[in-house]
């Protein structure tokens, strides 16, 4: 049995969370490193689990697919209404909340609908953000985040066991440069005793050396946390969603709520608009498209890019040229998956009646909220945008990574993610704090710059140059500072689970474990499902290279954009991305599972097709054709005729910070800029600007060769704003700001307040 800390400790708090099994690849401190999920093994329960050992603990054969309705067009494939058509409880949203608390209802007899505005589960807030398994260390002592963050992290290692989405405990280090903020370590280690946090402690600056050997020089010191740990949000949520519909949750998609009302028998009536895109409702509305079809030859559909792209894409008609912008209002309701982005039209309006609502909606859940005359929050969206790293790059960490928190939130991080990759990221931007809400203050470049540079502070030797993708989303920040997880005060029998930002993911299986709690309460009235499969079994078949499980050989097939599978070799063998080694079978998998897909976005996130580094260029491999291929397919099969150019492609821009989907060189060199311009504050020039701050204000200056940076102290400290120097970071922190080195030269006085304004 493997000694480990933080097990053990989840085990003394509930012994039914223990792992049937445990990996015999662990670290001497107990944290998984140095593997990829899915490349000679897999993940399972926070630990490493060798491809030999897949087929007992990972690809299991008896999941709760086994059971499962494959999916119509935009929902399940069986209603879980009550004869007379209503249910006991409808969830609006389904992210990582919502899905966590449909399986949580799955477990019981209760009659659930799941309501969901985007064109798949996991398209709002959950699908942008770090997927960190935060322990809850950070989290103000009394507040709902803090009860409920710890209690979350010590559900996931049972819960992926059960789930299999890919769960690996990493551990994260909080990093300190100074005496300063080794002093705020000291703050959050207290903090975290406070909140129950176990196994928490500060590592010198040599022990910390030998965990991260890439950390940045000036590091002295670290909190590690060897119980965070490392997912997918969008693969955790996909699993949560379809073990909840395999035992019996209705999910539909594609329905925006509109208005809720109680009738005169007690149910709330949920008004919701089913809108689909607008080329597939005019194809299907069309008596003679099916007759057309027949007749013309197969069209592979669109390519979602801008102009210019980083390679031949002169040769390739069909890509579409920055066909999507998603904005904020946008990222509320699903993001490059919301009805305007998706250019979508109403179809149909339903009422569905439920005796319960749950209130999941993300960044329009205050909105929801006033439908029922609930007013009593707002939802203030912070900004987080991310650059993703190929997996050449993923060696520069061990943990995840974090710069000591500031009044925006936890900082700009990096870590390596459980499929290979190195993310940085993310920015905490306000949106009500913009001079016009509807215009960004910033420019792309200056967020990336922003990004780069916080991130050289933790890992220097990154390279830019393996950036490739970029990414945002829209934390659902609220008025009240805290999660809002209670029966509205408007009506008992509505529950909010709203304003979930940072850590929601960590904390969301103890979130829905207190809301059926909260519902229970409020009277329903449930029992257990004696039928309720928790196992599922995953979409992803670990490889060993190119080879699989057993010794069978991937083959790569001919490339002509016409076929799936050109040379005719069975489907588990034939790829069809050719980066992240996906074959034919998986995607075919993916289809025939309970939930709805009909777009290579949806595949992407649940098989990994066109995650890779090349990004699904067309004059590669064409993975993105043949996925849409195989949609279109399957999805013939199962709802009547689907065209290829009818499936949904990977969207652009989306929410990018690059110019292209397919950065070109001249891209690269920009990035690369970027970080330089950042980091090129020199000692003579901090010399020349601590000297202007002087000339303004008769304040005392003093440069330490040592440390290099200039303390600049006020003369009256109870009344002027202090500014403090530091040439390592290139930046000149004012307070709570921070401002990069092509900012530095302006300066005014406030003679009234005897402050610096940098």
């Amino acid at each position: 049995m493997v000694a480990n800390l933080a097990i053990a400790a989840a085990l003394s708090l509930a012994p039914s969370l223990a792992p049937k099994f445990r990996s015999t690849r662990i670290s001497m401190s107990g944290i998984t490193t140095g593997e990829v999920h899915g490349e000679n093994g897999a993940y399972v329960a926070g630990y490493w689990v060798p491809l030999e050992n897949c087929p007992k603990h990972f690809n299991i054969a008896h999941g709760s697919h086994v059971k499962g309705i494959r999916a119509r067009r935009s929902m399940t494939g069986r209603s879980a209404a009550h004869p007379d058509g209503s249910y006991d409880v409808a969830i609006i949203g389904a992210g990582c909340i919502g899905s966590a608390i449909a399986r949580e209802l799955s477990k019981t007899t209760a009659s659930v609908v799941v309501l969901e505005a985007a064109d798949d589960v996991c398209q709002g807030a959950t699908k942008g953000n770090s997927g960190i398994v935060h322990a809850g260390f950070d989290d103000k002592p009394g507040s709902v985040r803090a009860k409920l963050c710890w209690k979350g992290n010590q559900m996931f290692p049972a819960l992926d066991e059960d789930l299999h989405f890919g769960y690996q405990l990493t551990g994260s280090l909080v990093i300190a440069r100074g005496d300063e903020d080794e002093a705020h370590l000291q703050t959050l280690l207290e903090r975290g005793h406070t909140n129950g946090v176990q196994n928490l402690r500060i590592v010198n600056q040599a022990e910390l050396r030998k965990m991260e050997p890439n950390i940045d020089p000036a590091a002295t010191a670290a909190l590690f946390s060897p119980d965070a740990g490392t997912l997918i949000p969008y693969e955790y949520t996909i699993a949560l969603a379809e073990n909840a519909a395999d035992n019996g949750v209705e999910m539909r998609i594609r329905r925006q709520v509109e208005d809720i009302i109680k009738n005169s028998n007690g149910l709330f009536e949920v008004q919701v608009a089913h809108w689909e895109p607008r080329e597939f409702v005019q194809t299907s509305l069309d008596p003679l498209s099916k007759v057309r079809q027949a007749l013309q030859p197969t069209k592979l559909g669109s390519y979602f890019g801008g102009e210019n792209e980083g390679g031949p894409w002169q040769e390739y008609p069909e890509l579409k040229k920055s066909e999507q912008r998603v904005d904020i209002e946008d990222m509320k309701v699903g993001g490059s998956g919301s009805k305007r982005a998706m250019n979508g039209v109403v179809v149909d309006h339903e009422v569905v009646r439920a005796r319960y609502v749950v209130n999941c909606g993300g960044g329009a859940s205050d909105k929801i909220s006033e439908m029922i005359g609930d007013d009593s929050f707002k939802i203030k969206p912070r900004l987080g945008e991310y650059v993703l790293l190929k997996k050449s790059s993923g060696s520069a960490c061990n943990h995840i990574l974090f710069p000591c928190p500031g009044p925006y939130g936890k900082g700009i991080l990096v870590q390596k993610t459980l499929w290979g990759n190195l993310i940085l990221g993310p920015t905490a931007r306000d949106q009500h704090e913009w001079p016009d809400p509807q215009v960004d203050p910033d420019s792309k470049s200056v967020i990336l710059q922003k990004i780069l540079s916080a991130c050289k502070r933790l890992v220097p030797s990154f390279d830019v140059d393996d950036a490739f993708h970029s990414f945002s989303g829209a934390r659902a920040k609220s008025t009240r500072g805290d999660w809002i997880i209670e029966p509205s005060a408007a009506d008992a029998h509505f529950i909010q689970a709203a304003g979930i930002d940072s850590p929601g993911i960590a904390g969301s299986p103890a979130i829905a474990v207190e809301v059926v709690q909260l519902l229970k309460d409020a009277g329903l009235a449930v029992e257990v499902d004696p039928s309720f499969n928790p196992k599922r079994a995953p979409l992803i078949v670990p490889k060993h290279g190119d080879v699989l499980n057993g010794g069978t050989p991937l083959i790569y097939t001919p490339d002509d954009k016409t076929s799936i599978n050109a040379a005719g070799v069975p489907a588990e063998q034939n790829v069809v991305c050719k980066c992240e080694k996906v074959t034919e079978k998986e995607v075919v998998d993916a289809c025939r599972r309970s939930l709805p897909i009909d777009s290579t976005q949806a595949i992407r996130k649940r098989t990994r097709a066109g995650m890779g580094g090349c990004q699904g260029k067309p004059w590669n491999y064409g993975c993105e054709c043949r996925v849409a291929q195989i949609i279109a397919r399957e999805a013939s099969t199962a709802q009547g005729t689907l065209p290829v150019e009818q499936v949904g492609r990977r969207p652009w821009a989306a929410t990018s910070q690059f110019p292209r989907r397919w950065l070109s060189p001249q891209d690269k060199e920009t990035l690369a800029k970027l970080l330089l311009e950042a980091d090129a504050l020199s000692k003579e020039e901090v010399s020349e600007v601590a000297a202007k701050i002087e000339a303004t204000l008769p304040l005392a200056v003093e440069l330490d060769s040592a440390s290099e940076s200039a303390d600049v102290n006020a003369a009256k400290p109870s009344s002027l704003l202090l500014a403090t120097i530091d040439t390592n970071s290139s930046a000149v922190g004012t307070g709570n700001a921070t401002l990069i080195a092509p900012q530095l030269l302006m300066f005014s006085a406030d003679p009234e307040h005897e402050t610096v304004s940098l």
